[in-house]
């Protein structure tokens, strides 16, 4: 199956747009995007964001934020505002998974903000780093999936497969494990490692993401994504657009 769509998570961009919020904005859309992923940082920063966004015609289908010790009315009307269908949990640190115990309190209050995400017609959803994946409190499971197990039915996964990768898993066999609920993916290549200066357009490294698109049938959205890079990341955003974007169905 084609993408549907294809964004750029802003993170990658971060230390441009602290420079230039309009310039940097304007330099996505230039390369072709017509989505991008933005925070809640970014939007109670103040309107130049959104103005940004939608001065350029682009759509945010997503947008990150903390679900934990947030106001979550809050988030919940900034999302609304930005226009996105769902908010992602985008960075629990490695000291929320050192036990089964954890990982349950983690599915309650992501289960507690599903439940109030609703109310504002959104949905939750949680992005993974290499910690949730390369750990197992449970026979069989990595810890992501014993979340998974615990999770309200509408909470999807924006499943990181770089990161899926550096946990030992292979990608398009656990995308394929998790496809009820995998509803993003961020895409980003290199030599799977934890590096993230070493991190490459993808296309460029060793993730075979034909498959791994394949493998979620009910994706709605991939998101270009970089935590750092070894260049020019303007370039970067470039190599994986022109990658990408042939992938997205028309």
């Amino acid at each position: 199956m084609p993408l549907r769509s294809l964004s750029l998570q802003l993170y990658s961009v971060r230390h441009a747009l602290d420079e230039d919020v309009a310039r940097t904005v304007e330099r996505v859309a230039a390369i072709g995007y017509t989505q991008v992923e933005a925070s809640y940082k970014l939007m109670s920063a103040g309107p130049e964001t959104l103005d940004a966004i939608r001065a350029n015609g682009l759509t945010a289908p997503t947008m990150t934020s903390p679900l934990f010790d947030v106001d979550l009315d809050d988030v919940f009307a900034k999302a609304t505002e930005l226009g996105a269908s769902a908010v992602i949990e985008s960075y629990l640190p490695e000291q929320y998974w050192t036990s089964l115990d954890d990982i349950a309190k983690t599915a309650d209050r992501l289960n507690a903000a599903a439940a109030k995400a609703a109310d504002h017609g959104l949905r939750v959803g949680y992005h993974n780093h290499w910690w949730e994946i390369d750990q197992s409190f449970e026979e069989g499971l990595t810890a992501l999936e014993s979340l998974e197990a615990r999770l309200d039915p509408r909470i999807v996964f924006e499943l990181d497969a770089y990161w899926v990768a550096v946990g030992g898993q292979d990608v398009p066999s656990y995308v394929a494990k998790l496809a009820d609920r995998v509803a993003f993916l961020h895409l980003k290549d290199g030599p799977v490692n934890r590096d993230n200066i070493e991190q490459k357009p993808a296309g460029q490294g060793t993730l075979p993401f034909p498959r791994i698109i394949a493998a979620a049938p009910k994706l709605e959205a991939g998101a270009v994504e970089f935590d750092e890079y070894d260049g020019d990341i303007f370039d970067g955003i470039a190599q994986a657009f022109a990658y990408l974007n042939p992938q997205v169905e028309r």
